[in-house]
């Protein structure tokens, strides 16, 4: 387990969905420090399968050391957020972290408020255990987790760090890892226990699944054994790139309004662009006839592959596939025109 440097003494931690599971975790790791915690969550009446309401986990907080702001907040509503805000700012001052489920604006925000705040990603190796995870994957899938303490600890390691980390997706164990932490065993609900891959991750969990049986565990998921994707043949990129040509339009255009040069490695590979500045939109192989906003850099297997509905781009950027450089927020527009290709390809 990742030690408590006291290094949050005074911080306020702004925090979604505080009351139970992985966010009230993180608040009690923070509140060990003597911080601040602003509990944004729904529950404030006991639940009959859902332990925990915002003013139980007050208490909680209290009781280790922190300081409780209870704030009833459903996400979904702007003006309870900018309520929760308001009386967090009355109560301790301005917040200097948050967490919020938002990762799929972590590039964007990361960019636009650079030198100013961090923002970051932390996603789970494996399946945590959770309220949610017993409803969903049923009687004895809790050995097969780790213990939401791991999440806890990997976001305390991210809150130690200078505004200079930021726009980062990191995984729970690798930065526990860079932490000195060895021996993860402490994490699991059940040690040695074959455990459950998180389902967002790019990996494949086949051979996972049959170490499980194997240990006589029974998964809570089964999937086809992936096929191996042969790699593109000589002019695949071509053939891409004349599709999203032909589904170029103005109304495209409009709503993009940036230049993509893609740098791709391996066979049919090269620097192609797609521009979706100039009127009516254009593609073509070498540099555009304008500065690009963003440069994407891949291999021409995987970049096949995204077009293709193979290989999700967020995931790509996560697993060190595909790397981004320029404006982050338009790299983020590309992920939906990407959405639309696919049923094209």
């Amino acid at each position: 387990m990742l030690p408590n440097t006291g290094r949050l003494a005074g911080c306020t931690v702004f925090i979604t969905g505080a009351s139970r599971g992985i966010g009230k975790a993180i608040a009690l790791k923070a509140a060990k420090d003597g911080a601040n915690i602003v509990i944004a969550a729904k529950t404030t009446h006991p639940h009959p399968k859902l332990p925990g309401t915002i003013y139980t986990a007050a208490e909680e907080i209290e009781a280790v050391g922190g300081k409780a702001l209870p704030c009833i907040v459903d996400v979904r509503d702007e003006q309870q957020i900018s309520d929760a805000v308001e009386k967090a700012v009355e109560k301790f001052g301005a917040y200097t972290i948050a967490k919020y489920g938002m990762s799929m604006c972590v590039l964007g925000m990361a960019e636009e408020f650079k030198g100013e705040i961090a923002v970051n990603a932390l996603w789970p190796k494996t399946a945590i255990h959770t309220a949610a995870m017993d409803m969903l994957g049923g009687s004895g899938i809790e050995s097969q987790c780790r213990k939401v303490d791991i999440i806890a600890d990997a976001a305390y390691a991210i809150f130690k760090k200078p505004k200079s980390f930021t726009g980062n997706f990191v995984i729970d164990e690798n930065i526990l890892k860079e932490e000195g932490i060895k021996n993860f065993d402490a994490y699991a609900i059940k040690p040695g226990h074959t455990l459950l891959p998180d389902f967002f991750l790019d990996e494949y969990p086949e051979p996972i699944t049959k170490k499980m049986e194997s240990t006589g565990a029974v998964p809570e998921f089964k999937e086809e054994k992936p096929q191996p994707q042969p790699k593109p043949h000589l002019g695949a990129v071509e053939e891409t790139f004349r599709i999203v040509k032909d589904s170029l339009s103005d109304d495209v255009v409009k709503a993009t309004q940036g230049i993509y040069l893609f740098e791709l490695s391996g066979e049919d590979g090269g620097t192609w662009f797609l521009d979706l500045k100039s009127k009516g939109g254009n593609v073509g192989y070498g540099e555009p006839s304008n500065r690009a906003d963003v440069v994407m850099s891949m291999s021409t297997d995987d970049f096949v592959k995204m077009f293709s509905g193979k290989l999700k781009p967020t995931m790509a950027f996560m697993s060190g596939k595909l790397k981004i450089k320029g404006n982050m927020a338009l790299a983020m527009k590309l992920e939906k025109l990407v959405s639309q290709m696919n049923a094209r390809l």
